[in-house]
């Protein structure tokens, strides 16, 4: 057998069809977590893996079940069709993008191998008939698992040879434990358990002694987070909340950072405030929000990665679920409920070419500081953290810093070094902006999406064509308006702009051009280190940890 530290997919021992499926991804080599949970796997182990995200733990599971399965069919004997893996995710997004990963694996042997969805709870009619075919494997959240296996809608007792729970640490947190424990009292007493994790918390240990027998734990000796040299992490501290909002301001506008990016926020009001702040200066953002179907969730990450948008503002108050064991820091604002359960952004959700993460909210977990770093600087391609900390929480971010550093004595967070004061010309636009934005304006603006949503859902179309006055009623409703855009905060005028930064300005109409068609064009990804580089007299690169 090939030595282990050189193992490649082609001497795992794979079938051919896999083989040239993990060609058509462009995977020259295995990741580290692949190459050391692959073999193991094959061989029937139980595996207990920790590996960072963006590493590949979705291949990592999905190459040896398919091998598997597709090994029992070709030399066990004829057996009655039936579920044969199941797949465990905390979020509907997740289970989309898990399906996808193992289908493509399986493109060359889908008449052998079926993979069916069933996270999606509207659908659940669809779903029934689907797992009355017997795909070899199905994915879903714990939720909609154990519902159809209550129904009898899904049989796993006789079957279930392969057990996979991705993204273990969620599992808990978002409020599964009891669906979990049900869960199993269906599930035969021997099968094979993968469980894959991007930390080892109390709540993996509970699972781990639950569901795992003898288990290989891989605690792969990498960061949880790219190096130094691939990405940059920084901190800046604001002094008041105005100051967060006016830096904001001037990175987006002044093309400070280049390329796509992620901003976060903890409640989801929050982000509205933020997604009307912007919009005041011509700056398009969307919103992911979980009171909006899985659907649309998933239209506008689409239209991310291809480009439309350029910034996305993602909620942790819809991403991470509810506060679970006094670990939570931010305070959730009143009525501010996350709709959707199952609905997650930080976790596993693939955002193609994200230049930048910006923590516009300190995050509320040293855990999900980490989750949503690992947005960008993925599949060796460079990237940026920027953390907004205001004074009073500077104790919170030494925890973050505590669990960076564990794995290196050099400072992780870099100070960012910018002067307020060149931009203190701004200041008076941001709070012209920001005194439009009001609560009634935030109000006004989710209803306007949710409008939207009804207006052209699918399922409502039959019930519009029976009722044409509701139609009617919603079409001609009184216009809502959720802020007031003034439409010269939009230009910036070159006297206000500090003369270090003016040639940044010029970069930024000329990219603007770009996506002034119909049709957005899609723009190669810059460096975004190039970003922090300050082109006043004394230069201010970003430097990097020793």
């Amino acid at each position: 057998m090939a030595d282990l530290e050189s193992l490649g997919f082609e001497h795992m021992g794979l079938d051919p069809r896999l083989l040239q499926a993990i060609a058509d991804q462009g995977w020259s080599r295995p990741t580290l977590i692949q190459e050391k949970a692959i073999p193991l796997a094959l061989e029937g182990k139980d595996l207990l893996a920790r590996a960072r995200t963006g590493s590949g733990k979705t291949a990592a599971y999905a190459i040896p079940m398919l091998q598997l399965l597709l090994h029992r069919k070709a030399t066990g004997p004829v057996v009655e069709q039936a579920v044969r893996g199941l797949v465990l995710v905390p979020t509907k997004e997740l289970a989309r993008q898990a399906q996808s990963m193992i289908q493509q694996l399986a493109a060359y042997c889908a008449r052998d191998v079926r993979v069916a969805n069933v996270s999606a709870a509207e659908d659940s009619a669809s779903q029934r008939a689907v797992l009355m075919e017997k795909p070899d494997v199905v994915v879903g959240t714990p939720s909609r698992i154990l519902n159809h296996l209550q129904q009898d809608t899904l049989k796993l007792r006789d079957s279930l040879e392969l057990l996979v729970m991705d993204e273990t640490d969620l599992l808990f947190s978002f409020g599964f434990e009891e669906e979990l424990k049900n869960l199993l009292c269906h599930l035969p007493r021997i099968y094979q358990a993968f469980l894959m994790s991007a930390t080892f918390n109390e709540d993996v240990q509970a699972l781990k002694e639950l569901v795992l027998h003898n288990p290989v734990t891989l605690k792969l000796q990498e960061s949880q987070l790219p190096g130094p040299d691939q990405l940059q992490q920084f901190q800046v501290v604001c002094e008041t909340e105005e100051d967060k909002f006016l830096l904001l301001y001037a990175l987006l506008k002044l093309s400070l950072i280049r390329g796509k990016s992620l901003l976060f926020v903890n409640t989801l009001e929050r982000s509205y405030r933020l997604r009307l702040f912007l919009e005041q200066f011509s700056i398009p953002t969307c919103v992911l929000n979980g009171e909006l179907p899985l659907h649309s969730r998933c239209h506008i990450i689409s239209q991310f990665n291809q480009g439309l948008y350029d910034c996305v503002i993602a909620t942790d108050a819809e991403v991470l679920g509810p506060p679970g064991k006094g670990k939570q820091w931010g305070r959730k604002s009143k009525g501010d409920k996350a709709s959707d359960p199952e609905a997650g952004v930080a976790r596993g959700i693939d955002f193609h070419h994200v230049s930048a993460v910006l923590n516009f909210d300190l995050p509320p977990t040293p855990e999900a500081y980490i989750h949503r770093a690992g947005r960008t600087a993925r599949a060796n391609n460079p990237g940026i953290v920027l953390t907004f900390v205001l004074r009073e929480e500077q104790l919170q971010l030494g925890k973050i810093e505590e669990l960076l550093s564990d794995e290196g004595s050099a400072p992780v967070l870099l100070p960012y070094q910018f002067h307020m004061e060149e931009i203190e010309g701004f200041r008076y636009r941001c709070r012209d902006a920001m005194r439009s934005v009001t609560k009634q304006a935030i109000r006004e603006a989710r209803l306007k999406e949710i409008k939207e949503e009804l207006l052209h859902s699918e399922k409502l179309k039959t019930y519009f064509e029976d009722n044409p006055r509701d139609l009617q009623l919603l079409r001609h409703d009184l216009p809502l308006h959720p802020a007031v855009v003034k439409p010269h905060l939009g230009h910036v005028p070159d006297y206000l702009v500090p003369p270090a930064l003016r040639g940044l300005v010029g970069t930024h109409r000329k990219r603007k051009k770009l996506f002034s068609g119909k049709k957005a064009k899609k723009v190669k990804t810059q460096n975004p280190l190039r970003s922090f580089k300050h082109r006043g007299k004394k230069p201010r690169p970003a430097a990097s940890p020793s």
